[in-house]
């Protein structure tokens, strides 16, 4: 008589339960979920392509592939700087049903070639390459060699406008197809495509081809992070997996270097630390050093330090002509030095102006086209004078300095006179002797600084072009593998005349087995100069070290830098950065071993604590400096 009861109670319950999950599900119909965040505002699928709120997008899949793929095929598309997502589905299929399938396929082709023959036909070679090819699988498969899959391969790309979308599809098809695989955009199939290229694991597409293990990894489309060689130095520590970072940098098209950060980020420590590691590699190493930070390296490891300043001894004569033993070069060292002087005295005389008319920029040139024919003649003639003449055998003569030629300019006719003026504070005037004397430095040593420190401002951008062509002359007269670090290069970037025999020191080094490595940390004012750009398009390895946030965008522009990229840039810690190499880069972090950091270190508080054990003496780079952790 109480099971009426509690069947009531039962269906109680139950209408209870029902009411409790309506709720809940109302309830959670308002709650906001991930899904919210991360769904676009509206979706829109033609047949050709799809638009996600603003953005335009399509999706291809890979139909076509040929008879052979080779290992990174598919980097050169994820190394594209464009915005894709990338799906592979990969099904292993039985090897026994495989080997069945073949069988069956290789009696087919045998068939056909024997029906060919029969009938006097001409021998088809595509039958019997794939008749090849299937006996090589079956022979693989049967023993274990290899296994077979079934592989899908679709993506999708993005963009702003139809033109933009038309524009990443024609370059995506391009890369592919002059590999012969070729690929179609999912016509009336883009919703099915998209969802086949989220990360949701659905292949709603099902276009699948037939791979081997071996083809298969070929497709592994990830390209390595690594950026190690069996030849080179150490760099530091790839953040990406926590690998070395050793290169070669003479092992890319040239041995040239740009190393862009803010102050105190790191750069100079980064520089010095390569010097020193290249060193023990029979690297030769020249500096031009403006602030005085590398004087305890150089006297460290037994190299030379130069100190310029208009109270040294220490005299450069800008008309002393390279030693060259090349026939050719020899033949042109005397005009190749009289080009360079010429861009020397203009600097001497002022410097080309760039001023703002009108919204645009005007450049005045130091010399008017008349002061600049009196000035070569004037050249000429003071060579003349001192025995020197295009033809090698005299070369050696003794060679004029800038004195001889204000002499000359001053007692010849034209504007000769007025360009002596000019000269006048480099002969006797306040910048007298430092220039204007011959030379009384022979350098033959594997380190060499040449301190500007003590230079007035005005100076400086003189004594930097000097020096470069003191070395470059050097380089061209004995050919060793050497690198050239230019610190605080913006300093001749300012004018016209400097920046461009850097840019043409940058164009030449390869032939002369030198690398230039260029720092600076106005990255603004070194970009904004059409010379500074096209150095940073002639250096294949660039460091990027923490920039200022008004520098972010100058960089990641120059350099094509992922979103993620361009926001760490201004927020890497002191001593990490991205380490670009040819196409590839990484995220690094420059390591020194105690004894290298004691050297190279500029912070006061660590050199005045002692923080580091500086060794005293000369330093044997073969036997204790060691580029460890």
């Amino acid at each position: 008589m109480a099971k009426p009861k509690l069947d009531a109670v039962a269906m109680a319950q139950a209408q209870s339960m029902r009411e409790q999950q309506e709720v809940q599900q109302a309830f959670q119909k308002g709650v906001t979920a991930l899904r919210d965040f991360i769904a676009p505002s509206s979706i829109e699928f033609n047949p050709s392509h799809f638009q996600l709120g603003t953005r335009l997008a399509r999706t291809y899949y890979i139909y076509g592939f040929p008879r052979q793929v080779f290992t990174g095929w598919l980097s050169p598309m994820v190394n594209m700087d464009e915005v894709i997502d990338l799906s592979m589905f990969i099904y292993p299929v039985e090897s026994q049903v495989v080997l069945e399938n073949l069988r069956k396929k290789v009696s087919q082709l045998e068939a056909g070639l024997q029906i060919d023959a029969e009938k006097g036909r001409v021998r088809d070679p595509g039958k019997q390459a794939a008749i090849s090819d299937a006996e090589e699988m079956r022979d693989k498969l049967q023993v274990g060699e290899e296994r077979f899959f079934r592989l899908g391969l679709y993506f999708t790309i993005y963009a702003s406008s139809m033109d933009e979308l038309e524009f990443v599809s024609h370059k995506v098809e391009s890369v592919l197809g002059q590999q012969l695989v070729y690929s179609k955009p999912a016509t009336s199939q883009q919703e099915q495509g998209l969802n086949s290229t989220v990360p949701q694991f659905s292949d709603q597409l099902q276009i699948r081809r037939n791979f081997s293990t071996g083809a298969l990894s070929t497709s592994f489309p990830f390209t390595s992070a690594d950026l190690t060689q069996d030849n080179g130095i150490l760099y530091g520590i790839n953040m990406h997996n926590s690998g070395l970072v050793i290169f070669d940098r003479f092992s890319l098209e040239n041995g040239n270097s740009v190393v862009f950060a803010k102050s105190g980020a790191g750069k100079s420590f980064t520089v010095k630390l390569e010097a020193l590691r290249s060193m023990m590699y029979g690297t030769e190493i020249f500096i031009i050093d403006p602030e005085n930070e590398y004087q305890r390296m150089a006297e460290a490891v037994g190299g030379a330090y130069v100190r310029l300043s208009l109270s040294s001894a220490t005299r450069i004569n800008p008309f002393e002509l390279p030693k060259v033993v090349d026939t050719e070069e020899a033949d042109n060292a005397l005009r190749s030095n009289l080009i360079t002087l010429h861009g020397l005295l203009r600097l001497m005389m002022g410097g080309a102006q760039t001023q703002m008319q009108g919204g645009n920029s005007v450049t005045t040139p130091a010399l008017a086209p008349s002061e600049e024919a009196d000035l070569d003649a004037a050249l000429i003639e003071t060579y003349a004078k001192a025995g020197i003449t295009n033809d090698p055998l005299t070369h050696n003569s003794q060679p004029p300095t800038i004195s001889d030629l204000y002499d000359t300019l001053l007692h010849m006719g034209g504007t000769g006179p007025q360009l002596a003026q000019r000269l006048r504070k480099y002969t006797t005037g306040t910048f007298a002797g430092i220039f204007s004397q011959q030379s009384n430095i022979d350098i033959n040593n594997p380190m060499v600084v040449f301190n500007i420190r003590d230079l007035e401002d005005e100076l400086r951008p003189v004594a930097m072009y000097i020096v470069l062509n003191f070395i470059w002359n050097k380089t061209k007269s004995d050919q060793k593998r050497r690198m050239l670090i230019v610190d605080e290069a913006w300093q001749l970037m300012k004018y016209e005349d400097s920046a461009s025999f850097m840019f043409s020191l940058a164009k030449r080094a390869r032939k002369y087995n030198l690398g230039i490595t260029t720092i600076t940390q106005d990255v603004e004012d070194f970009m904004g100069s059409r010379m500074g750009r096209a150095i940073v398009a002639n250096a294949s390895m660039q460091i990027l070290l923490k920039q200022s946030s008004s520098a972010v965008d100058v960089l990641s522009d120059t350099f094509k830098l992922t979103s993620e990229e361009k926001k760490r840039l201004s927020q890497f810690p002191v001593g990490q950065g991205l380490f670009f190499a040819g196409q590839n880069h990484v995220h690094i972090q420059i390591t020194a071993s105690p004894t290298e950091a004691g050297l190279i270190t500029t912070n006061p508080e660590q050199i005045q604590q002692g923080e580091f054990n500086q060794p005293q003496g000369t330093i044997d780079l073969q036997n204790r400096l060691t580029p460890g952790l």
